[in-house]
């Protein structure tokens, strides 16, 4: 019931990637055959991960991670275009790495306007729209969040950017979504949805952990944060993780063609588990969107216990869930996102994020439906919070 923290790489995943390891280990910077039958493989799998989100395949640059994605979509475009302007806006609710990402173009003199959400986590694309300024570079806003599931009203927000571009010509604002959550799992148009870079990753889409990408539309003013070889077009030096790769497209395949039919099991799975959890235990309340939410994510938080405590003891029970986002559930601070959107610390402490997946049955719901009462039952027996 974690699957948002990553994925199981999915078995005809790995028999596509299997041949790369040993067999056509190419460089794909050789000139050699064994080379060239690895770039053959690397363009290939560039146009099944273009297709996926309406892209053209030379506007794919291959990274390591949607972290190293983020930060070459944050850092590249602040310091290809401070000339034009030092203004960067993001919203509050950020995965980690863009956040922290912001927070280090502040000490290199950039301002960054952090924008508010709702008691449902939602982005409203009227703030966006007042925070842009004359010298506004960069607006980054996620497209699903990790932790809650919500999903940001994408398109109009590049509907704002777009005619706020052709209003002022003389100074281009660029947008960029996170999409690492959501893509694979509902449909993304980065046309329809005016896009200018967007991230994406592999071990959230039951391909290899080590393969990211992201999205850089045509004529994007864009400077690399890691130099060498001029791989990827000169924006991502490295050799190229091919085997990871190869996998990631397979991965992608595999969501094209049954996303539709995965997100109606998923969303009725969901559906089932929100209902019970909240019916069968008191004092329990839904964070983020109650519809607009990704089809695998149900986040809650329980008044009078420790959503710590409630993962080792589901843990125990062989139940794998999160109290939030995975890179940052060893941190004793509350949720960054549940904050956001308006719950105090002691709610926030009670989180519990459960992720379901593509192996996930109805009876793993039914299993969680019995177990978890008892859980938040017998902790809040013991817990210093009760009163």
């Amino acid at each position: 019931m974690d699957y948002a923290a990553t994925t199981p790489v999915d078995p005809r995943v790995v028999k596509a990637m299997l041949p790369y390891f040993s067999e056509k280990f190419g460089n794909t910077m050789s000139l050699h055959s064994f080379g060239q039958e690895a770039k053959e493989a690397l363009e290939e799998s560039r146009e099944v991960i273009a297709d996926l989100m309406g892209a053209k395949p030379k506007e794919i640059i291959f990274t390591s991670s949607a972290t190293e994605s983020n930060n070459t979509a944050l850092k590249g475009i602040a310091f290809a275009n401070r000339k034009k302007g030092n203004h960067i806006i993001i919203s509050p609710i950020e995965h980690d790495c863009v956040i922290e990402s912001a927070k280090w173009l502040e000490s290199q003199g950039f301002e960054v306007t952090r924008l508010k959400v709702g008691k449902f986590g939602l982005v409203d694309p009227a703030d966006v729209k007042k925070a842009i300024k004359k010298d506004t570079i960069l607006v980054s806003v996620m497209h699903a969040n990790n932790e809650i599931g919500t999903i940001e009203p994408i398109e109009e927000i590049g509907k704002i950017i777009k005619k706020s571009n052709i209003q002022n010509q003389k100074s281009k604002i660029y947008f960029h979504t996170d999409a690492a959550q959501s893509f694979g799992k509902i449909p993304i148009d980065v046309n329809k949805m005016n896009i200018d870079l967007m991230t994406v990753s592999s071990h959230k889409t039951y391909g290899p952990k080590g393969a990211g990408a992201l999205f850089v539309r045509g004529g994007t003013k864009i400077e690399p944060i890691i130099h060498g070889g001029g791989h990827e077009s000169g924006l991502r030096s490295s050799t190229v993780n091919v085997p990871a790769i190869v996998g990631f497209a397979e991965a992608a395949r595999i969501c094209q063609r049954e996303m539709r039919r995965e997100a109606e099991k998923l969303t009725k799975l969901r559906d089932k588990l929100i209902k019970g959890v909240l019916k069968k235990i008191g004092g329990s309340h839904l964070n983020g969107h109650p519809k607009k939410r990704l089809p695998n994510n149900a986040n809650f938080w329980f008044k009078g216990v420790e959503g710590e405590s409630i993962v080792m003891h589901l843990d125990l029970l062989g139940i794998a869930v999160s109290s939030g986002s995975a890179c940052s559930s060893k941190s004793l601070a509350p949720s960054h996102v549940l904050l956001a959107i308006g719950l105090r610390p002691e709610q926030a402490y009670g989180s519990l994020r459960l992720s379901l997946g593509r192996w996930t049955k109805e009876k793993d719901i039914n299993y969680v439906l019995d177990v978890l009462p008892k859980v938040v039952k017998r902790l809040r027996e013991i817990s210093p919070f009760k009163k």
